[in-house]
């Protein structure tokens, strides 16, 4: 008997799909037309080709930017894994403490990006701020205004404040997956605690392992709204990523051309990037 197939539920498809149209490709679409054109305003645009992305790939300021967020996302990735490992590892998975650990966790996920970056502006201050003035009473020369290296310690520990949560959770959600007969056996087999994590809890923590450094690249390799409201960029441009030097072009210079340019070559970075690590990682789990 042949099947036959009911095309009817694309119907129900079609107004995600329109919506993506409109609020995705429409503006693609509209930046890619930018980064071949060149203006001079009152909606008069030239022809130019590739010139903004040869210009964009031997820009010594795109490099800079470029290598700042490398650096910055693999700082970000070495401390907020293995970190949300160990909190997952060490949350109670019966009891009162549950609910109250996982609302702990889920408390700084909530605060949106501009509050974040308000937060730990006010907190890093060395007049005002706990962290500022706590430091400076120790007899630490902290100003993350003034010294870059103070700049990039803040925005790394405001964004690992920030997002650890997201790593906790989704390892979490992995842990209290594991049957317990598998905890019992290894019990009986008197495996060690290292035992238990390498051949049984590792293991069931790859999906969303993979899932967290995929999710926590891309956050950290796009940030943006919490390092621009701490630091702006600053001090001179040691925080400025690609994303800050991205609208530095486009708002403050209002350079179109060149900024659609730059804003597609990073698309295409993030999404080359994530697509390797995701490949690496699949291929990995698919070995074991």
């Amino acid at each position: 008997m042949e099947k036959t197939w009911n095309n009817k539920a694309w119907f129900m498809v079609l107004p995600v799909l329109l919506l993506v149209a409109f609020s995705a490709v429409v503006p693609l679409m509209t930046v890619v037309n930018y980064s071949v054109q060149d203006t001079f305003g009152n909606n008069q645009f030239f022809w130019a080709g590739t010139d903004w992305f040869d210009e964009i790939l031997h820009s010594e300021r795109f490099h800079a930017a470029l290598g700042r967020n490398l650096v910055f996302s693999f700082i970000i990735l070495a401390i907020e894994v293995p970190l949300g490992i160990i909190i997952a590892l060490n949350m109670p998975r019966k009891g009162w403490g549950v609910p109250v650990c996982l609302v702990l966790m889920a408390l700084p996920l909530l605060i949106p990006w501009n509050v974040v970056g308000t937060i730990w502006q006010v907190f890093g201050r060395v007049d005002i701020g706990l962290l500022g003035r706590t430091l400076a009473n120790l007899g630490i020369n902290y100003n993350y205004v003034q010294n870059p290296m103070h700049a990039w310690f803040t925005v790394i520990i405001m964004d690992i404040w920030h997002w650890t949560s997201l790593v906790v959770l989704l390892c979490y959600a992995g842990l209290v997956s594991i049957p317990d007969a598998f905890y019992q056996a290894a019990k009986i087999d008197g495996a060690s605690r290292w035992a238990v994590f390498r051949y049984i809890q590792l293991p069931k923590m790859n999906r969303v392992l993979l899932i967290a450094v995929l999710l926590r690249f891309m956050d950290s390799f796009m940030i943006y709204t919490e390092p621009f409201v701490v630091t702006g960029g600053g001090p001179g441009n040691s925080t400025t990523f690609l994303s800050i030097d991205l609208v530095k072009m486009a708002v403050g210079q209002f350079d179109l051309g060149p900024a659609a340019a730059m804003s597609i070559i990073y698309f295409l970075i993030i999404l080359l990037l994530s697509w390797v690590f995701y490949t690496v990682m699949t291929n990995y789990d698919a070995e074991r």
